[in-house]
Order: C-alpha cells, then sequence, then structure tokens
C-alpha cells in the first residue's frame, strides 16, 4: 500500500528581500546569514529608487502617518533587492528578520537581522513580503522580467510568439542586415539584450550577476 502512495510534494516558495539604504554597506554579511539559512538568491538587483517609485511599492500603506517618511528614507540610497527561494521562503524570511520594529525586535529577538542591523521602527533595515501573493506582487515590481507563472504552452504559447518574439526577431534581423556588423550573431545577441520587451522600466538601477 506505502508503495503505491505519491511522495509527499515540497513547493518551494519564492520572496522579496530588500536591504534597505541604510545597510547596503552590509550587503555581504546579510547576504551570508540567508545563504546559511538554507535560502537559494535567484535573483538580486542594485538600485535606487524615486519617491514616485516607492509610493507604489508601499501603496497598501498609504495614508498611513508614516508614509511620507517611509518613501523618503525607501528613496534616499541604492538598495539591494532579491528573490529569495525555499520551503515555506516567506514565512521563515519573516521569522530570520524579526519584528518590523527594530527597538521591540532587540527585545524580544536580539538575534533576528533586525534587531542587529535595524535602528528604529522606520529604520529597519531589511524589508519581507507578508505572504505568497505579496510576495508576487513585489517581485514582478522589482524583478519585471521575473516569471512567476507555469510556462505557457498550445496557444498561450502561440500567442506570446506571436505577441513579443516574433516582431523582436524581425526588427533584429532587419537591423543586422542594415548595419552589417562583422561578428552578426554577438551583435545580434546584444540587440536583443538591449531590446528586449520584458526589459526592467526601474530608473537608475545598477544590474549585478545573479546567484
Amino acid at each position: 500500500m506505502q508503495a503505491l502512495m505519491p511522495k509527499p510534494q515540497i513547493f518551494v516558495e519564492r520572496t522579496l528581500a530588500l536591504i534597505k539604504p541604510d545597510i547596503v554597506d552590509k550587503e555581504e554579511e546579510v547576504e551570508d546569514c540567508i545563504l546559511r539559512s538554507g535560502f537559494l538568491i535567484l535573483q538580486k538587483r542594485k538600485l535606487q529608487l524615486s519617491p514616485e517609485q516607492c509610493s507604489n511599492f508601499y501603496a497598501d500603506q498609504y495614508g498611513k502617518v508614516f508614509f511620507p517618511n517611509l518613501t523618503a528614507y525607501m528613496s534616499s540610497g541604492p538598495l539591494v533587492a532579491m528573490v529569495l527561494a525555499r520551503h515555506c521562503a516567506v514565512s521563515h524570511w519573516k521569522e530570520l528578520l524579526g519584528p518590523s520594529n527594530s527597538i521591540k525586535a532587540r527585545r524580544t529577538h536580539p538575534h533576528s537581522l533586525r534587531a542587529l542591523y535595524g535602528t528604529d521602527e522606520l529604520r529597519n533595515a531589511l524589508h519581507g513580503s507578508l505572504s505568497i501573493s505579496t510576495a508576487e506582487r513585489e517581485i514582478r515590481f522589482m524583478f519585471p522580467e521575473a516569471i512567476l507563472e507555469p510556462i505557457p504552452a498550445g496557444q498561450r504559447a502561440r500567442d506570446y510568439l506571436n505577441l513579443y518574439i516574433k516582431p523582436t526577431l524581425l526588427a533584429g534581423l532587419t537591423a543586422v542586415c542594415k548595419e552589417k556588423p562583422a561578428d552578426p550573431m554577438i551583435w545580434l545577441a546584444d540587440w536583443l539584450i538591449e531590446h528586449n520587451p520584458n526589459k526592467p522600466k526601474l530608473q537608475h538601477h545598477i544590474t549585478e550577476e545573479k546567484h
């Protein structure tokens, strides 16, 4: 009977982690802790958000008394965005972060990341998604090119090819014919990267190597 039973599945979740502007210089320390805690860093990007982009990211906090200070703080300098993956990633990352108020975290969760790196309730060093659905929205915001759904097949795949792939390839091949570069394969590869229809639209971004 047990031989016929399917093996239990482990569903790997993804969550968004942000290293906030005031502790960007601690990036390597934080990453080391993340990796030692069993997470994979699927994507990473260093970027600086405008106040408007911060307002959009924290739209669910709009109208609260701390909202202006929050957007000013989050847009005050570069931050590091990461997509983390592991079993129950959302809850494990929240546990590793500790309470959102760093002062409280130092009393109740002294070994948490916010207790170690945060200053107070506003400058709490790091961000984590609150739920799986929130994680999907936040990952899309920071990594617009990320594929969060199953890869399309059948008619959906044909629609995607017709809408995005074929027009982009046609434009690239036309550009190759006009330019006549010495190494057309490398030139076309660079052109496709530059003209990727899913290229992130965030301003002032500094792309770093993926882990």
